[in-house]
């Protein structure tokens, strides 16, 4: 089975969160008994650990990825399920995003015979969904296990114009605001009488709303202070409210946390009545551009594709913020990423092969 009819057969499984519809399976036998495999299954999310020790040394590089994908929408040109082939472009759901990047390094895993340590592969069907039963909870047994990987690679579709043009070395945190300023119901004619909570707000807002918590740096942006809702009132202009509501969420760097948010907030609001709480969705986290993961992908993309990637943080969440927290060495890299969870999400045979190349390479220059 080449690498490209591996992708369209990873493309058949109709692996919507949380269903792996039966591709673990397939890969566990593609796999073959040459590679170990812990079975995590949690509630409805299956999880697949593949690991094998190729000599005594220590080093562990581990390949991550997801099979489950978001649903298909409407609107498709052709059955999302059933992989189209057609002037070298692949159309289907997790074209890319993910499967082009679990297609090739299953092959590349599979097709290596030499290796300085240990390889593994982690797959999840829960990415795209809570992501509390998938990838998180895999790394916490491996931990029980001594069995963490030392370096990560998780094959999210990452470059942005060419294939080829960016690596993540990180990913900014998740933090979201829940505050609620308390008032004084009363009559609209009688100010002095009520607290009008949105009054007592409108000069902090231009203190909060957009703010830069920090400067960033070469690699991520400012944190920013991102104001997503504001309720009050009763929707009738003779009432004046007895509180408000507002919400906010910060994509941060390492440079801003919990703590500098809430230092913040006391500041501002110290003389008014209020409530305020915070979650944490994500942490950030930045693997240093010296280290051996970063070096040798970057050497392994130059060699292959003669482009010198940029190191990027730039997008959403994915699962190497898990690999983040347990302080593990990780690097994204996968295909182009301009088409996915959109209708006719499609990916080039070339970007596949390419990409298989790389991991190949990486696999056996580490």
């Amino acid at each position: 089975m080449t690498n490209i009819e591996l992708f369209k057969k990873l493309l058949q499984f109709k692996s919507i969160t949380p269903d792996d519809d039966g591709a673990f399976d397939f890969i566990t036998q593609y796999l073959s008994n040459q590679w170990n495999c812990i079975e995590l299954d949690f509630e409805d999310v299956k999880n697949r650990f593949y690991y094998k020790k190729f000599n005594n040394s220590k080093q562990h590089l581990c390949f991550a990825g997801h099979i489950d994908v978001v649903p298909a929408g409407e609107g498709w040109d052709t059955n999302p399920f059933d992989p189209i082939q057609k002037d070298g472009i692949i159309t289907a759901r997790g074209a890319q995003d993910m499967k082009s990047g679990v297609a090739a390094f299953l092959y590349a895993c599979k097709n290596i015979t030499q290796f300085d340590g240990m390889l593994s592969i982690l797959l999840t069907s829960d990415e795209e969904g809570d992501a509390i039963n998938g990838t998180v909870r895999v790394l916490e047994y491996l931990q029980k296990q001594n069995m963490l990987p030392d370096f990560a690679v998780v094959a999210e579709p990452t470059c942005e114009e060419i294939f080829g043009d960016a690596i993540k070395v990180g990913r900014r945190g998740s933090i979201n605001g829940y505050l609620t300023l308390q008032g004084k119901q009363g009559h609209a004619a009688y100010p002095q009488k009520a607290i009008n909570p949105i009054e007592q707000i409108s000069t902090i807002l231009p203190q909060i709303s957009g703010k830069n918590l920090d400067d960033g740096d070469q690699y991520f942006a400012p944190s920013k202070l991102v104001i997503t809702d504001i309720r009050s009132g009763m929707q009738v202009t003779n009432v004046t409210p007895d509180k408000l509501e507002l919400m906010f969420n910060v994509r941060n760097s390492t440079k801003t946390s919990q703590k500098d948010i809430q230092i913040l907030i006391n500041k501002l609001f110290k003389d008014l009545d209020y409530s305020f709480k915070m979650t944490q969705g994500s942490y950030p986290f930045m693997t240093n551009q010296d280290s051996k993961i970063v070096r040798n992908i970057t050497k392994s993309i130059v060699k292959n594709l003669n482009i010198q990637p940029q190191y990027s943080t730039a997008g959403g969440t994915s699962d190497a913020r898990f690999f983040g927290q347990y302080k593990i060495d990780t690097v994204e890299f996968g295909v182009i990423n301009d088409t996915i969870h959109s209708i006719n999400e499609r990916t080039t045979i070339d970007e596949v092969e390419k990409l298989t190349e790389i991991f190949i390479d990486l696999i056996q220059e580490f």
